[in-house]
């Protein structure tokens, strides 16, 4: 009987996993004429930390690590090494992050909600840096302290500010339709 119970819920965060793939694939056509304003607005971030939000961990993760290495392996966008081998481990780290504190919040609201956007958000920025760390050491290349400014906060200024706006509008626009409810109270296990 639970699993029959389930099943729906993980073939609805199996259906929004996919989407959300796909919406990341699509979103950098976009932007991808212009390699500085795909650079400044982050589009397949996006999709990533929704699908933590609604999908749970599980899928966030997954969703984050393919994503960038699909879209160079079909697009040549970004190029393999080091860029998306390092956007895999962090849009893994934001899917990741962004479902399992959001999960584990004692409180589901708008507050909850950025607390656990900011988080992932700098710790998939951290990922980041600790992958092109490790990238630059096998190719060769020097990863400085600017680079990662740079490259993680600087020239992502407005994509960060997307995030913070759409996301949780998005988040809002489906608690109030009734899609994906807030909840308050304990925490309950992710949808997996």
């Amino acid at each position: 009987m639970k699993e029959t119970q389930t099943t729906p819920k993980r073939v609805r965060s199996l259906a929004v996993a996919a989407a959300m793939l796909a919406l990341g694939y699509v979103l950098p056509f976009f932007t991808g004429q212009i390699p500085q304003v795909g650079n400044m607005l982050c589009p397949m971030h996006l999709p990533v930390l929704l699908c933590g939000f609604l999908c749970g961990w599980r899928y966030g993760l997954a969703v984050g690590f393919v994503l960038p290495l699909l879209r160079s392996l079909l697009t040549g966008a970004p190029p393999i090494f080091p860029a998306a081998v390092s956007m895999a481990f962090e849009l893994a780290a934001y899917g990741f992050l962004s479902g399992w504190l959001y999960s584990r919040s004692r409180w589901q609201c708008a507050v909850a909600l950025y607390r656990c956007l900011i988080a992932s958000m700098l710790g998939g920025r951290v990922v980041w840096a600790a992958a092109r760390v490790v990238l630059s050491g096998v190719s060769g290349q020097a990863f400085t302290w600017e680079m990662f400014l740079s490259g993680a906060f600087l020239t992502a200024v407005p994509g960060i500010i997307l995030q913070l706006v759409c996301i949780p509008a998005v988040m809002i626009a489906l608690d109030r339709t009734g899609m994906v409810r807030f909840r308050k109270g304990a925490p309950q296990t992710a949808i997996s």
